[in-house]
């Protein structure tokens, strides 16, 4: 879901094109859903002729100062976004609502035009935003009840290191928590942890002053880089888990699925590889030590920096970590090493090359098992169509597949040829006959 990079940087873009302009023009979805409490006509009614005087955030909500209340507020949910017609808004990664698609968007729940003909629109297409008309945003829910804003208020070192010595509860569901700090999000905390170097499900209260301290300055420093840049994913660090814990389906972890996994760099972050590249004349030994390049051949699972990603359920959240790096420590470290080991098909493999030696060895199982038993009886069913030869198919592979077709072809042709002389002959006896039936009888 959108969290505080995005929204910051809805709100500044909001602040940068739309203040001291007049409303002329209102429309509100009829959306019970997402239109909170307030019918869509006097949602309209309380907007139009009103000016835009600013623009404020806390934690991953939005509100809209006009000059007289009541204000708007948006709730952003797992999809809401914020787009002004004519101006670039980073939205979530996951924004479902495309620039070359309708506008305003069949998505959209709230519309404005402004007297200079700028037009915003706040779209959902997932329903779970709430919009609302509100005298004072801030002093009621959901915004009331929020902690801290991790990017306005931030905790010290201390009052952060003291306070998690109070919560017995995992970290990451911790940072999930707004009522604690606002504005983390899903993949702000898989970041932050790992960058600290911290497990997932590490008890918040068992941390030791060092890893809190650690932690607490990857929060700042992750939010205010991805703040700075606007939340623009493609001006991320390269070494940073976010651009390799998406499309990882809960379930398909531990590095159990072949996965080659690509990255489409936009064309910033291209140019900046291409120019490190040049700079060390090519040399790939010399390329940075944490480019996806040195892994990208190991295709047993998501790597990041040559290490592997696994994929857990922390908080309630699909959680990204590396388990080289972030390990339980003190007495879950303990628990964890004392519990017996569940035994499992799959043989425990101390590297990637144990693993894809014994992939390889399954491989010639089933090949050895496949030639025993022979090629499948050819059916009096319709051929499968023919495997197009791509341009990097094995050649040993494309003279089997020849091999094969010619053997077919030599027995069709066979066999049309057995069938047109038996007609030949069937008919050259019908023709004898009919002659010997036509030729007149000899006088005696």
């Amino acid at each position: 879901m959108p969290e505080l990079p995005e929204v910051e940087a809805a709100r500044r873009a909001v602040e940068e094109h739309c203040l001291g302009k007049k409303i002329k023009k209102a429309i509100i979805a009829n959306d019970t859903k997402v239109i909170d409490s307030v019918s869509a006509s006097d949602f309209e009614a309380a907007l139009l002729g009103k000016t835009l005087i600013s623009a404020h955030r806390k934690g991953k909500n939005l509100w809209l100062r006009l000059d007289s209340p009541p204000f708007p507020s948006f709730q952003f949910g797992m999809s809401g976004a914020i787009y002004i017609k004519g101006v670039a808004v980073t939205k979530y990664k996951r924004s479902a609502v495309n620039d070359t698609d309708e506008w305003p968007s069949k998505y959209s729940k709230f519309f404005i035009e402004l007297d200079d003909g700028l037009e915003l629109s706040f779209t959902d297409k997932r329903r779970f935003a709430k919009v609302r008309l509100l005298k004072d945003p801030a002093a009621v829910s959901p915004i009331s009840e929020l902690g801290p804003d991790a990017l306005l208020e931030p905790m010290t070192v201390d009052e952060f290191t003291e306070s998690l010595s109070k919560k017995k509860i995992a970290i990451k569901a911790l940072l999930l928590d707004q009522s604690y700090i606002a504005g983390i999000g899903n993949w702000i905390a898989d970041e932050v942890l790992y960058q600290a170097r911290i497990h997932p499900l590490q008890s918040s209260a068992s941390m030791s002053k060092e890893n809190s301290a650690t932690l607490h300055k990857c929060i700042k420093e992750v939010i205010q880089y991805a703040v700075r840049v606007d939340a623009d994913s493609s001006r991320f660090p390269l070494e940073w888990i976010f651009h390799f814990r998406w499309d990882k389906k809960p379930g398909k972890v531990n590095g159990k699925i072949l996965l080659l996994y690509v990255i489409i760099l936009t064309e910033e972050l291209i140019l900046q590889v291409i120019e490190k590249a040049i700079e060390v004349g090519a040399d790939s030994s010399q390329f940075p030590k944490n480019w996806i390049f040195h892994s990208r051949e190991i295709k047993s699972g998501a790597f990041v920096d040559g290490k592997k990603i696994d994929f857990i359920n922390a908080g309630g959240r699909t959680t990204a970590y590396v388990p080289e790096l972030q390990k339980l420590s003190g007495n879950q470290a303990a628990k964890v090493a004392a519990e017996p080991r569940k035994k499992t098909s799959k043989r425990k493999s101390g590297g990637n090359d144990d693993t894809d030696e014994l992939s390889n060895e399954e491989e010639k199982i089933v090949e050895t098992d496949q030639l025993k038993k022979g090629p499948k009886p050819r059916g009096r069913g319709k051929k499968p169509p023919m495997k197009r030869k791509s341009d990097d198919s094995d050649d040993d592979e494309a003279g089997d597949d020849n091999s094969d077709d010619d053997e077919v072809q030599k027995k069709t042709t066979k066999k049309i040829t057995t069938k047109q002389a038996k007609a030949e002959k069937a008919s050259k006896k019908k023709v004898q006959s009919s002659q010997n039936r036509k030729k007149p009888n000899k006088a005696k």
